[in-house]
């Protein structure tokens, strides 16, 4: 089936059923960034296989509503498809409501699947289009009556963290909530983020690629805790343990006869954001919902100090690949054919030698010149490129590992650079610099990190089109909540033990991309009259390449961070390296 023939089979039942629109959003009934392959529906529609996106249908137009990280691949995947790119002014905003309410007749009637609508985005939907005097229908599923040999919900086994990696355990995490729950008045919770989830019960699972999670649900009642989840994943002894911790297990289909057996008169906290709107309705109506953060997220945001600890020894294995991957690129650039994929598929090799590596947190973006500009861009048989001692070639990459999460994105020159990519370098990475030592008071949120980094470039009226950073999570989602670096003007302050990343970028389309990612721990600094305030540590160890720098743009206080920096990184590192491998790194690691 083409996916014209997939359009023209969604539209078939619109009009059966009188649904003037149809939204299929990037989602699963946890409301995942990624995606189990049977939740993959923008992909099987529409042939886009971008991690954020919306896909509005009616019976004359079908587009795909997404932001700039994804508008070059979007224009290229949805050739053919039926689908229109529709660019976002705003990453995530649901500004195809205004659309929908713009071209749609008072009395028309919009549809969704409530399983992969968000509680938050459903009632704005409902709202909004109200107004317009525009109905929805919320229990529409257009795609199972077309989508032949849907994969099955994954049945890859789960398994449980030893409290030396977790540093917490369950009895203890379940207790905190009960104690935050307190403030609401709710003797319910419940929880269908599958990071969350991980976190409270210390399980982790291969349900989702890169993120080490299993698909479950978790509720909360006035006198146990239950986890849904189907019983095969876990081994006796897992089970066990479970059990022994208070968590009463119960089958993974079974969450929406428990949520309609909740007393009339119960007081229930939901997570707007990472609930799906078919469970909230799932519960009888006389109940009180509360709507707001699941206490698991921020209690998994600040992390203890065995993560802390563990994330160190981590980031020292994840600079021992690298460190061996960079130099056996330089060695063999020019040499053999190189190109975007095999370079991607050799720095795995060298990552998966590292003891605790379990697999990578994300797909490597390796792009080579004007692939570089592409922030989000992963290589393909048709587009992948040779490399060639010239250029700048950008590789964002991460590992999952027992003890702790990476993500870093290096630039490095492969030779013959011209001025006007070594002063972005230059600027870019003294944004970089700004935002990793930026000190601030007690209560900053993340508009202002990402203020501080991007200065360096507004003073040359550059910019870039992303976030400055994102929260990682332990051995968990890459990217990870509540806080973020990014111009929204979210009201989560930054604390002590956070693990974030700082990467400011520099696209020009068609020619090269920069961008240069540590992370970084929120620590306390110090208190005086004026208050307390707190700064960063920087977690990760690896060299950033000097060749490229324009001294003059830098002041002082840049250039002795960036050497002592990579003096750092060569003291971490070397016990661990052969005498070449310690050699190449001191070489590369030398002061400017």
């Amino acid at each position: 089936m083409t996916y014209p023939d997939k359009l023209a089979g969604i539209r078939r039942q619109m009009k059966k059923d009188g649904v003037d629109a149809y939204i299929i959003p990037s989602a699963d009934p946890h409301i995942s960034e990624y995606l189990p392959d049977r939740y993959k529906c923008i992909a099987f529609t529409s042939g886009f296989s971008g991690s954020a996106g919306t896909l509005v249908i009616t019976q004359d137009f079908a587009g795909l509503w997404t932001d700039a990280r994804y508008f070059v691949q979007a224009d290229e995947q949805l050739k053919g498809s039926g689908f229109e790119l529709v660019k976002l002014q705003a990453q995530a905003m649901p500004e195809y409501i205004n659309w929908l309410i713009s071209v749609l007749p008072e009395g028309a009637a919009v549809g969704f699947d409530a399983t992969l609508i968000s509680v938050q985005l459903a009632q704005l939907l409902e709202t909004e289009l109200s107004f317009a005097s525009i109905g929805i229908k919320s229990d529409r599923d257009y795609l199972s009556e077309i989508w032949e040999s849907r994969p099955d919900l994954p049945a890859n086994k789960a398994f449980l963290l030893d409290l030396s990696i977790t540093g917490k355990p369950t009895t203890q995490k379940i207790s905190e909530i009960r104690e935050a729950l307190k403030k609401y008045r709710a003797a319910y919770h419940l929880v269908s983020s599958l990071d969350d989830i991980a976190w409270i019960f210390n399980i982790r699972g291969t349900d989702v690629k890169c993120n080490p999670v299993v698909l479950a649900f978790a509720l909360f009642t006035p006198d146990a805790v239950s986890l849904f989840i189907e019983p095969n994943k876990l081994e006796a002894g897992d089970r066990e343990e479970l059990q022994k911790a208070g968590v009463q297990l119960r089958g993974y289909q079974e969450i929406t006869a428990a949520l309609n057996a909740i007393p009339a008169d119960a007081t229930i906290l939901i997570d707007p954001k990472k609930n799906c709107y078919a469970l909230m309705q799932a519960l009888p109506q006389s109940v009180k919902v509360v709507l707001d953060t699941n206490p698991s997220t921020r209690f998994k945001a600040v992390k203890n100090e065995t993560e802390v600890s563990n994330t160190r020894e981590t980031m020292i294995k994840d600079g021992v690949a690298l460190t061996r991957f960079f130099k056996w690129l330089e060695e063999n650039i020019g040499k053999e054919r190189l190109t975007e994929i095999s370079v991607a598929e050799q720095l795995y090799k060298f990552r998966a030698e590292q003891e605790g590596f379990v697999g990578e947190s994300f797909d490597t973006i390796a792009g080579y010149r004007e692939h570089g500009a592409l922030p989000h861009y992963k290589a393909t048989p048709q587009s992948d490129v040779e490399l060639h001692p010239e250029g700048l070639f950008l590789l964002d990459s991460g590992g999952q590992y027992r003890k702790g999460t990476t993500d870093i994105t290096r630039v490095v020159s492969l030779g013959k650079l011209t001025a006007e990519e070594s002063r972005d370098y230059t600027l870019v990475l003294r944004g970089m610099i700004e935002g990793s030592t930026a000190r601030f008071p007690k209560g900053s949120k993340g508009y202002q990190i990402d203020a501080i980094t991007r200065k360096p470039m507004w003073d040359h009226a550059l910019n870039y089109g992303h976030g400055t950073g994102h929260g990682v999570g332990y051995f968990l989602n890459v990217h990870e909540g509540p806080q973020i670096f990014n111009p929204s003007n979210l009201p989560i302050e930054i604390e002590p033990g956070m693990i974030t990343s700082v990467e400011p970028g520099l696209y020009r389309p068609g020619r090269y991309g920069i961008r240069i990612e540590n992370l970084v721990l929120a620590v306390k600094d110090q208190i005086n009259e004026f208050g307390e305030f707190y700064t960063f540590e920087t977690l990760t160890v690896f060299l950033i390449d000097t060749a490229p720098v324009v001294r003059e743009l830098l002041e002082p206080s840049h250039i002795n961070w960036l050497n002592q920096y990579n003096q750092w990184v060569v003291e971490k590192l070397s016990p661990h390296l052969t005498e070449d491998e310690r050699s190449w790194l001191e070489e590369k690691a030398r002061a400017i």
